[in-house]
């Protein structure tokens, strides 16, 4: 079974980048994030080219912002929305949907930026945080985790830890929550694998930071014991971010049980560009 998880960046926008990497990667779940449409709206988009290549649906969205999905063609049962009594801000978002797809509860997650730390919008973040965690706590023992988390898990998960002093996304306390639920017996899979390659999943879409490499490993697949125990491959699909029209984020797939393309991970295709020394890049919304 092979699972992928990939921000799009507005769906909308991506049908010209999706529907041939659907046919390409050939992936039996697909969990998406900012598709930025209500359910209405993505079925009448979507729903008949998905239906043509034997996906279901379950989706979970609003209109501008936000919204998440599950596609399967492994079956798509016990469809839950949003946090149970989880956080809002003010009211809840949509940042999560799960479904059991082949066996395995799967969770698409799209969770809260933090905006600026310890401001109202970062204390939303790590509660939702805790919310998404006792979700996990009392789901099935076969379960994945999959999305865009908007926290590095370490400092080898940023091009230069210095370029993000002040900023979200390496915070200590967004870094412990993200450790709380991996405490759950999540395996990160594709740092568990590769634990000393150069590896990102995101790049802003300014300053050329792409073509330098200047990026950050935000998007993870976090699966329990059971379900990391088949893991085959875990990969980055660096060529879903080239071209014309990418979204800002590349796919993170994973294998299970076997790997059509190969144990061929952690990148593909590599870096278009060799590493800069560290502290002579600032971030793009940087002050001089």
């Amino acid at each position: 079974m092979r699972v992928a998880t990939w921000n799009v960046n507005s769906v909308k926008q991506r049908v010209p980048r999706l529907l041939p990497w659907l046919d390409q990667r050939k992936p039996d779940v697909v969990c998406l994030q900012e598709t930025k449409l209500s359910d209405a709206a993505f079925t009448e988009l979507l729903g008949g080219e998905l239906a043509a290549r034997g996906y279901e649906i379950a989706a979970h969205g609003q209109p501008q912002w936000n919204g998440v999905a599950v596609l399967s063609r492994v079956g798509l049962d016990d469809v839950v929305t949003g946090l149970p009594g989880g956080p809002g801000f003010p009211h809840q978002e949509a940042r999560v949907v799960a479904a059991t797809c082949g066996g395995v509860r799967v969770h698409s997650v799209y969770v809260p930026n933090g905006r600026t730390p310890g401001s109202d919008h970062y204390h939303y973040k790590l509660a939702w945080l805790a919310a998404l965690r006792e979700v996990v706590k009392t789901g099935p023992r076969e379960a994945m985790v999959c999305g865009d988390v908007n926290i590095a898990p370490a400092d080898a998960d940023v091009f230069d830890p210095a370029a993000y002093v002040g900023s979200t996304h390496v915070t200590a306390p967004e870094r412990a929550a993200l450790a709380d639920l991996q405490a759950l017996g999540l395996h990160d899979v594709v740092r568990d694998r590769w634990p000393d390659n150069r590896i990102f999943t995101y790049w802003d879409y300014r300053a050329g930071m792409f073509h330098k490499d200047l990026g950050m490993r935000i998007d993870l697949v976090l699966a329990s014991t059971p379900v990391a125990e088949r893991v085959r491959a875990a990969w980055v699909d660096r060529q879903a971010r080239k071209g014309t029209g990418p979204s800002d984020h590349a796919p993170v797939i994973v294998d299970l049980d076997e790997a059509p393309d190969g144990d061929i991970g952690p990148v593909v295709p590599p870096p278009s560009a060799p590493s800069k020394r560290r502290g002579t890049v600032k971030l793009p919304q940087s002050p001089d």
